[in-house]
């Protein structure tokens, strides 16, 4: 019997336990606040990022519409300030687009390292 991929034990890309990227509004695939993965989460949705105008305008422009509240969905809208788990494809997306939002590393999935670099990752972490 294979264990529950939830109950794994989580790392950041740095090698150590993940931490929380947000619990206002709370984020992640799961909604737990974190941005645990697994098989089931197909975007990924692993970067702990501080969203910024310029990304929620960038991603509004590619389609996927943070900005915009769907009630019927429990979604209120993101506003530039707060944290997200992001997809890592469309972070990379962003950052070769020079519309990347800073990320905290201690908060981003080791499974992002499976799309995006350490090295490129470092580029934007928080201070």
């Amino acid at each position: 019997m294979t264990q529950d991929p939830s109950k794994r034990k989580q790392l950041n890309v740095l090698g150590n336990d993940l931490k929380i990227c947000g619990r206002d509004p709370v984020t992640g695939f799961f909604r737990t606040g974190s941005c645990e993965t697994d098989s089931k989460d197909r975007g990924v949705h692993s970067v702990c990022a501080t969203l910024t105008q310029d990304f929620l305008d960038y991603s509004r422009s590619q389609g996927n519409d943070l900005i915009t509240p769907v009630p019927e969905l429990g979604f209120q809208g993101l506003k530039a300030g707060q944290k997200w788990c992001l997809c890592a494809g469309r972070w990379l997306e962003a950052e070769r687009a020079g519309k990347a939002p800073p990320i905290d590393l201690e908060a981003t999935h080791a499974r992002t390292l499976d799309i995006i670099p350490l090295e490129v990752l470092k580029k934007y972490q928080l201070q």
